[in-house]
């Protein structure tokens, strides 16, 4: 449920105090009067997207003692547009009595989502077959009214075994497809066949499982495989990769586990089903939000029928809009691509040419492209215009305190960096400055400036002995240049990063005579950032990962003084005496005498 729509339901719930007098619920056989969701279809792009999972609705449709509605209000939300919501997984039990007269009832509710051509799965539980039969049971009213024949319109359905009652989809959301086998009650070793023939079929698709009988849970949520489930797991989970969750219905309560699959990776295994609670489960929905950028998975799970009606609610139906325990509420922490990596690696992009990162007003381009571990001597300026580096060893430093690294970020240009290993007190390690002869030695940015860089930083750089340790700035200091405002011996430009590991762009500009500040939040350690700084002659903003921070001041500066010294790569100088030198990788590094768009950064 997206916040706005779970705000409207629980401020209204909120109106009613315990034990208040409430009006009463419309007739059951009425439809739920709907909330308005929206019309537009799910974004298969977008890397936060939503797949529901609907579990045994068996008691609503109980011969003649049941009630379409909530499902109807189910589905209805699924299509509604506010969730982007990608696809829908039915987990068994769909009737009571698998009778042709129950079939027909959900058969009906089911035509909404056929009408909006909105993709989805279903699978047989013991409650709609014969449960003493296996998938070669033959023709049942299950099989005529949700068979492969309903699939034909469906634009994720991919096929089902010969006997009708294992399924596969393939289903697109951000950037990517998933497959999801929807597998028959208890299948038979020709079901698991089949389902292990999909897999191989298609070997890069990460999966989903879902089957009605698996694992089953205790009161406390701890979830276990039940006699069956653990066949199910030996024969066809453990041994495939590419399953990375397994969702069942059928046992209540619900819960989960995590269990580790023969490559030694995690498969959370969730079981969820309400039908032991009001109304039959209220045709309570569970939603798994997907993030990919977060590597999260959010689980959340309510009842839209009783969302809608939030307002006319007593005590206990209100208690039932959401659920939000432990096995009903939670989050998973998913590397979506580590985790994937065994069968469907992120190919590493190639390389970009040099040249092509020499846009308009290019001062200087740094790419550090040597030997693994190798120590940097020095490095050429790409841009053509001699602003080369060379190298600087502080004393009692080996020549590895800065070497060549096959580390580098996905994103940038070139694929090496440089890895520092310095520190202060002593000042200790290795940098880079520009030539004295480099022209780049001269500049004042008065109109304009862009400096971008792409870092990463280790574990241990909170530790103490790294607190301002720069990636880049200039080796004179604000006396040096003419200033007398705050600490004129700060360097005149610098980007530094806190001891909480956030970075500062500080420079005495030329129009003034103090220090200019940006600020970033502080930054995630062992992950790959590019940072930039930005000036138009006047202002200037700081953006990491191409995002402007807060922190960015509103006073006009103009350039950068001045004091007649070198530019730093991967040092820090105070009163003009290198103080430390960094501690990390640092990929490349370009600047430009102008102000860049974030369209324009090397961000790939």
């Amino acid at each position: 449920m997206n916040d706005s729509s779970r705000r409207t339901f629980l401020r209204g719930a909120g109106l009613l105090g315990a034990g208040a007098a409430v009006s009463a619920l419309p007739a059951l056989g009425a439809p739920a009067a709907s909330a308005t969701f929206g019309h537009h279809g799910p974004d298969a792009e977008d890397g936060r997207f939503t797949l529901a999972v609907l579990p045994d609705t068996q008691y609503l449709f109980d011969a003649d003692r049941g009630d379409p509605a909530p499902l109807d209000a189910t589905l209805r939300y699924v299509t509604g547009g506010d969730e982007n919501i990608v696809f829908l997984a039915h987990l068994g039990d769909l009737t009571e009595n698998g009778q042709p007269g129950e079939f027909d009832q959900i058969s009906r509710s089911f035509q909404h989502l056929d009408r909006h051509r909105f993709p989805y799965s279903t699978l047989a539980g013991n409650h709609d077959i014969e449960s003493s039969t296996d998938d070669q049971r033959g023709r049942t009213p299950y099989l005529d009214a949700f068979g492969p024949q309903r699939q034909r319109g469906s634009r994720t359905f991919r096929g089902a075994s010969p006997d009708g009652y294992n399924s596969h989809h393939v289903f697109r959301a951000g950037g990517r497809e998933w497959l999801l086998l929807a597998l028959d009650w208890r299948p038979s070793a020709g079901g698991l066949e089949w389902a292990r023939s999909v897999l191989a079929r298609n070997p890069r698709l990460p999966a989903i499982l879902t089957i009605h009988e698996l694992v089953w849970a205790d009161e406390a949520g701890q979830a276990q495989f039940s006699e069956f489930g653990q066949k199910v797991w030996d024969e066809l989970i453990a041994g495939n990769d590419q399953i990375f969750l397994t969702l069942n219905g059928h046992f209540w309560p619900p819960g989960r586990a995590v269990k580790q699959n023969k490559a030694g990776h995690d498969v959370h295994l969730h079981i969820t089903n309400y039908q032991d609670r009001y109304y039959g489960g209220s045709a309570m929905i569970r939603l798994y939000r997907f993030d990919l950028a977060r590597n999260v998975i959010d689980v959340r799970t309510f009842s839209p029928w009783l969302a809608d009606q939030a307002p006319r609610l007593n005590e206990l139906q209100r208690q039932e809009i959401e659920r939000t325990g432990p096995a009903d509420y939670f989050s998973l922490e998913v590397d979506f691509e580590s985790r994937f990596a065994g069968f469907a690696p992120v190919p590493v992009p190639p390389a970009r040419p040099a040249e092509r990162q020499l846009i308009r007003g290019t001062v200087a381009y740094w790419r550090f492209e040597g030997r693994e571990g190798a120590p940097v001597a020095g490095v050429r300026d790409l841009s053509g215009r001699g602003n080369d580096l060379v190298r600087v060893t502080l004393p009692g430093s080996a020549p590895e305190a800065l070497r060549f690294s096959g580390e580098f970020s996905g994103r940038q240009p070139s694929r090496s960096s440089l890895r520092f290993d310095g520190g202060k007190k002593p000042a200790r390690g290795g940098y880079l400055r520009t030539a004295d002869s480099a022209p780049m030695n001269a500049e004042t940015f008065a109109r304009g400036y862009t400096v971008e860089a792409y870092v990463k930083l280790p574990a241990d750089f909170k530790d103490g002995k790294h607190a301002w340790a720069a990636i880049f700035g200039r080796q004179g200091d604000g006396g040096k240049a003419g200033k007398t405002g705050d600490d004129p011996g700060e360097p005149s430009a610098t980007l530094s990063l806190s001891d909480g590991a956030a970075f500062q762009w500080a420079v005495f500009p030329v129009n003034q005579n103090g220090i200019s500040t940006c600020w970033s939040h502080e930054l995630a350690l062992q992950e790959w950032i590019h940072v930039a700084a930005v000036n138009d002659g006047r202002r200037t903003t700081l953006y990491v990962d191409g995002c402007p921070v807060l922190r960015n001041p509103k006073t006009p500066a103009t350039g950068i003084a001045n004091p007649g010294g070198s530019w730093l790569i991967g040092a820090y100088a105070y009163d003009s005496i290198v103080e430390q030198a960094f501690h990390g990788w640092l990929g490349d590094v370009r600047v430009v005498g102008r102000a860049l768009d974030p369209r324009e950064f090397m961000l790939g």
